[in-house]
């Protein structure tokens, strides 16, 4: 008998099934030949949230979750914020390697030259209530650059893909910036190109009219490019399996890649940082921290920030973080909150309670801290993870294109419901 097999023995039948193992994993489809009548669909595995489903085979991100590791392309995350730039690793996730000198400028050099949107996306973002949220802005203008770009339906021409990648890479930073702007009721700012990715996001923002030339900080442009890098993939999330739901189908990537933003927009999802800020302002100051505590494990509230789905370690994003933060704080002074989360993280890492649970700060408990030093409103955090998942999500779409494999996707469902009844008419519904 192999070794590489699950035996499997139906103790409805008493027949014995041989399932072969590959990658840890058996097929699902493998199940149906385990049935107890010729009439049976078939055994199902049945999995509400995906917790031990596969859907795909991947070599862009690898996640040990027990052991608090994250690489791209087998990169360790902590060595790319420290030494890479988020166009580097954009290059890494969508090519598998790092650039050489000339491949990173030609691809900067191609990056740079979409920046720009068409006068008539200006005209869409106008159409938008002052009031509208960044976020649904954003999901609606990257729908809606798929009628300005029809060739992108062409998703089996490479050279095409790549540049709607390029494209959407580019124009992520202006549409969020334009966003931005349109909440805040200033007039737009354009690319400047002689600037860096993050370094012409923050002068699409925070440029004002009558400056001639903005220069960005430096410490806040590196903090912004080293958040993006920490954010630009992290597997198959619920978003990043959205966007390989949606192309499974063969849609334009502009249009799965909104489903994907919509995904995010989700305070389950890209939301958590903001519902750690507000957590942090309920409890107001350090000695308030026991008594908030006591309620989180008496079930009368939620620890923000702490635990994943998958990580069951300190996520190692969290502690790059937190040394971005105290040097964004450094130059821009320090946010009151930190104090209180960096209490009540000492506090909830010495609890049993949570130690138990393997409850450990993730990447949302100081993301949320930086971005509000940094200037942004809250409504602004879910566009700011959006910009830099924009090419994980693209790298992931690139992947699933080229997977003989992959199908459209269909899953399955157990049905409970009634089964054939007769219609009754309305005269019999009366009463």
């Amino acid at each position: 008998m192999p070794s590489d097999t699950l035996t499997i023995t139906d103790n409805r039948t008493g027949k014995t099934y041989e399932v072969p193992i590959s990658d840890g994993t058996i097929r699902a489809t493998d199940l149906r030949q385990i049935k107890v009548g010729a009439d049976d669909f078939g055994l199902m595995p049945y999995d509400p949230g995906y917790m031990n489903t596969a859907s795909c085979r991947s070599r862009i991100t690898y996640i040990d979750g027990d052991q608090g590791i994250l690489e791209y392309r087998g990169y360790p995350i902590d060595q790319l914020a420290e030494q890479s730039t988020f166009i580097e690793v954009a290059y890494l996730l969508l090519y598998g390697e790092l650039p050489n000198r000339s491949q990173l400028e030609e691809w900067t050099n191609k990056i740079t030259w979409h920046t720009i949107l068409h006068e008539n996306v200006k005209k869409f973002i106008d159409g938008f209530r002052y009031d509208a949220h960044p976020m649904s802005m954003f999901v609606s203008t990257v729908a809606a650059l798929s009628a300005f770009y029809p060739e992108a339906k062409t998703i089996t021409d490479k050279d095409n893909r790549h540049k709607q990648i390029r494209r959407l890479v580019a124009k992520a930073p202006t549409l969020a910036a334009f966003a931005y702007r349109h909440l805040l009721g200033r007039p737009y700012v354009y690319p400047d190109n002689d600037l860096s990715y993050t370094g012409n996001f923050l002068n699409m923002l925070f440029r004002r009219v009558a400056e001639p030339r903005y220069r960005p900080n430096p410490v806040l442009e590196r903090a912004l490019d080293i958040l993006f890098i920490l954010h630009a993939d992290h597997e198959q999330n619920c978003s990043t399996s959205t966007m390989r739901m949606v192309g499974s189908s063969h849609a334009d990537p502009y249009s799965a890649l909104a489903a994907a933003a919509s995904a995010l927009y989700g305070p389950l999802h890209g939301g958590a940082n903001e519902a750690v800020l507000t957590m942090l302002k309920e409890i107001g100051s350090k000695d308030r921290i026991p008594e908030f505590i006591k309620k989180v494990k008496a079930g009368e509230g939620r620890l923000m920030g702490f635990g994943h789905r998958v990580y069951k370690n300190y996520d190692p994003r969290a502690k790059i973080i937190k040394r971005t933060a105290d040097q964004v704080f450094e130059s821009v002074g320090k946010n009151p909150l930190i104090d209180i989360a960096v209490e009540l993280e000492r506090i909830a890492l010495e609890d049993e309670y949570f130690v138990k649970r393997k409850l450990y700060p993730n990447v949302d408990f100081y993301s949320g801290i930086i971005y509000q030093a940094m200037g942004f409103p809250t409504e602004m955090f879910t566009v700011l993870f959006a910009i830099p998942r924009t090419i994980g999500w693209l790298a992931q779409w690139e992947e699933l294109v080229n997977d003989n494999e992959q199908k459209i996707g269909r899953p399955r469902q157990i049905y409970l419901g009634a089964r054939e009844r007769d219609y009754v008419p309305m005269v019999r519904r009366e009463g």
